[in-house]
């Protein structure tokens, strides 16, 4: 049924920005002590569709988070935009210095900029580079490792 998806949805986000949730095990979980019976297949799903992506938080791991919706654009989709551009990413002190396809370096930092990542002070775009500013060195470890999360999908 449509509107017991949109609900279980709508708990999904919820519990994701209430609680450092960490793997799929740990949601599907969440959701189902919460009345839902959904397996963990479902909740990929869910997952995906709602643009919801791992985030390495510095020294600690990485736990899921919920990307903002800017304007008409799904997150879903910025996420594709995103991980379809990149090629690479390094950090270099507190900079993250990504590498895109030619004339995808735009898009990529404006779709960077729509998720409001917390580690992401700003970004600067030329051709097939993105400098991204982060307020620490840890930050921009940890940053690396939410992009390459998100490019390889690795939800």
């Amino acid at each position: 049924m449509k509107m017991a998806k949109n609900e279980r949805q709508e708990l999904i986000i919820k519990l994701i920005k209430e609680n450092v949730i960490t793997t799929q095990e740990e949601l599907t979980n969440m959701v189902n002590s919460n009345g839902y019976q959904i397996t963990q297949a479902t909740c990929s799903r869910d997952i995906k569709e709602l643009g919801i992506i791992k985030v390495a938080v510095p020294n600690q791991g990485t736990k899921y988070a919920v990307l903002e919706r800017t304007g008409d654009v799904a997150p879903g989709r910025l996420l594709a935009v995103f991980s379809n551009s990149v090629l690479s990413c390094s950090p270099a002190m507190n900079i993250v210095v990504i590498k895109t396809l030619p004339g995808m370096a735009q898009a990529a930092a404006s779709a960077l900029d729509s998720m409001h990542l917390s580690s992401v002070v700003g970004t600067i775009a030329g051709d097939d580079n993105i400098f991204v500013a982060t307020p620490s060195v840890d930050e921009a470890t940890a940053l690396v490792e939410t992009i390459n999360d998100m490019v390889n999908d690795d939800i």
